[in-house]
């Protein structure tokens, strides 16, 4: 079996931080680095300072909001982004919930999935055309045309773009079109085993594809504390707070669960922080993510190696002090650095 590619999701709270971050990575052997991008980060602009900080770890995206502009934007800043770290960038892509896309960025939003699938294929187009000649993309949502769309300096041809997907419409759509699918952080490795990577196949095999062209790339939520309880108790407050989203409660549904996710939405009606958290039993946490000392840390990451060669570890950030969120982050790139 290949070694896994460790890839480490940047939340350090600053952008400076999270280009330290990225070179520490570097450093220790990671893979890759993503951003996130929420209602005040950006997902593309702080990786322009990393790829000129580094030079061998891949950078992407992971994920930035696919509605919230339109395709030629993503297309230029997934290039441009290509361009400066030598071809190492990776688009990763994801809808986002209806309240994020209308309250957060007032943007309209239906059909998630097949919005999704047909804007990936337009990047395609996009990517194709930069060395010259234009393109003319007609399709269900977008109709776009550019008679000149030369590139001179383009790293590579096409990008990688990977699709974030929870439900079955996304994951196949992922499957159909996708170079890669990041999983979500509150995604139980049940729910990859027997929604996730059955749905990817199908998806492959519609269009006709090869299996595992699509790649799964989960967030592992990861938490590494001086003691077990400590990494419980940041754990459950980021699951916590995801389960108020009742999309995500399907994922509960498969254990059996949804009694959880209606606790924390409950919750969240009251702003019980604490309450979100103690829904969140210890079994739950482990079947998401690690959480954990430094010395049970690699046990806990081999119960992934039948899902997946790419975990993207994700140090939990809601309710935890930046310091210590940083200080997660910097552990697990030395537990999980080179030779892992």
């Amino acid at each position: 079996m290949a070694p896994m590619r460790h890839g480490l999701i940047l939340v350090s709270g600053s952008v400076r931080g999270d280009v330290e971050l990225a070179q520490r990575a570097e450093a220790a052997g990671f893979d890759s680095v993503f951003t996130i991008e929420f209602f005040n980060r950006h997902g593309y602009v702080p990786l322009g300072a990393i790829a000129q900080a580094t030079s061998r770890i891949r950078i992407g995206t992971g994920i930035a909001n696919a509605f919230t502009r339109s395709p030629l934007l993503h297309a230029s800043a997934a290039m441009d982004l290509d361009e400066l770290s030598g071809g190492r960038m990776i688009l990763g892509l994801g809808s986002g919930t209806r309240r994020m896309n209308e309250d957060w960025f007032g943007m309209p939003f239906s059909a998630p999935a097949a919005r999704m699938e047909e804007l990936v294929r337009l990047l395609r187009t996009a990517f194709a055309a930069q060395k010259g000649g234009g393109f003319r993309f007609e399709g269900e949502h977008w109709d776009l045309k550019a008679p000149i769309y030369a590139r001179p300096g383009a790293a590579r041809e096409q990008v990688p773009i990977w699709v974030a997907a929870v439900n079955r419409g996304m994951i196949r759509a992922a499957g159909r079109v996708g170079d890669g699918l990041v999983g979500h952080p509150i995604a139980t490795r049940r729910w990859h085993r027997e929604v996730t990577l059955p749905g990817l196949r199908e998806g492959e095999s519609d269009a006709g594809r090869e299996g595992g062209a699509c790649v799964l790339a989960p967030y592992v939520l990861c938490a590494i504390a001086e003691t077990r309880e400590q990494a419980l108790q940041e754990a459950k407050g980021q699951i916590g707070f995801y389960y108020t989203t009742k999309l995500y409660h399907s994922i509960l549904d498969l254990h059996g669960l949804r009694h959880i996710g209606e606790a924390c939405s409950a919750a969240l009606r009251k702003f019980d922080t604490k309450a979100m958290a103690e829904a969140i039993p210890d079994e739950l946490v482990d079947e998401i993510g690690i959480a954990c000392t430094a010395d049970e840390a690699r046990d806990r990451l081999a119960e992934w190696k039948d899902l997946t060669g790419d975990p993207l570890f994700y140090p939990p950030s809601v309710g935890v002090r930046p310091d210590r969120v940083r200080e997660n982050a910097h552990t697990i790139l030395e537990v999980f650095g080179s030779g892992t």
